[in-house]
């Protein structure tokens, strides 16, 4: 108990609880499994023990950069063996929402991101612009220039972009602004992440804010804490939410999603939230459990 609110630490009895009561864990990556290309200490016996246990395991996260099928080589570079069915990415989640909202194939895509959106978008048949290449254009700004954008143009999807420049926050505006009914979908708003093994880095919500801010418009959101994509893991698997757990290091997206979608909720302090920032008095968001990482798990289970 801190500053009066519940934050109990997962104990053996309450591992060993959670555990005989879930048929699945939802994990988050980025600062879960690992941290830029570095692989979180404990991860592969975690998960191997859960498997042994007859756990569903699935990977749902926020980054964008990647596809399910990059994902599940990234999985595989790290010595973890993880189907692309077992993925669940906002890039996906962006274009399985304009496939069930029927957007029309005559409509193109610009995307404010990387190759993860661009796959996924071409996967389920869109026809997509921007992207990288864009990362290399520049804009002149003299007297009488006008910018030119492709008025076929039906959805713009704002994502974690490491080439976002000027010319991208143009392209995007204008097609919102000016090209009728055009969507405006952010893959997430997280502020931050861990893009390397040392360093949080700015996240999907600065893109999205920028664009926000030129459109005055709030984007339709995809990734968590949205429960979307929970809608395509319930159709996926034969699960109930209230048998699944998600793990996850941040409060505002994952425990949130957890909670929104009627799950169990365990935080890992291996990323992003801190046990101060956990237990601050101006805190509305707390988990079931919380623990230092997800390799306690094997310890306690095994007390």
């Amino acid at each position: 108990m801190a500053n009066g609110l519940p934050n109990p630490l997962l104990t053996a009895d309450a591992a060993r609880s959670l555990v005989d009561s879930v048929d699945a864990f939802l994990f988050d990556c980025d600062g879960v499994i690992w941290k830029g290309d570095q692989l979180i200490e404990g991860v592969p016996e975690t998960l191997d023990l859960l498997r042994k246990m007859g756990k569903k395991l699935v990977f749902v996260t926020n980054n964008s950069r990647k596809s399910r099928r990059q994902y599940s080589k990234k999985f595989r570079a790290l010595g973890l063996e993880v189907t692309e069915e077992e993925i669940f990415t906002s890039s996906f989640a962006a274009a399985m929402f304009l496939k069930l909202n029927n957007f029309s194939p005559e409509k193109k895509v610009y995307v404010v991101g990387e190759d993860g959106i661009l796959e996924e978008l071409r996967l389920a048949g869109f026809e997509c612009l921007g992207g990288p290449e864009d990362g290399k254009k520049n804009i002149l700004l003299e007297a009488n220039f006008y910018f030119e954008h492709d008025k076929s143009v039906g959805a713009v999807i704002v994502g974690l972009d490491q080439y976002f420049n000027y010319y991208k926050m143009q392209y995007a505006s204008l097609c919102i602004r000016e090209n009728p009914g055009c969507l405006f979908i952010a893959t997430n708003r997280d502020p931050t992440g861990h893009m390397t093994s040392v360093q949080e880095w700015p996240g999907a919500g600065t893109m999205v804010a920028a664009v926000s801010c030129s459109v005055q418009k709030e984007p339709i959101v995809v990734g968590k804490p949205s429960s979307f994509l929970m809608d395509f893991l319930l159709k996926s698997f034969n699960l109930e939410t209230s048998r699944m757990c998600m793990v996850g290091d941040r409060l505002d997206t994952d425990i949130l999603f957890g909670q929104n979608t009627g799950c169990k909720t365990l935080l890992v302090l291996s990323g992003v939230t801190t046990l101060p920032e956990l237990q601050d008095a101006s805190n509305t968001i707390h988990p079931d459990l919380y623990t230092n990482s997800v390799y306690d798990l094997v310890g306690l289970l095994q007390q």
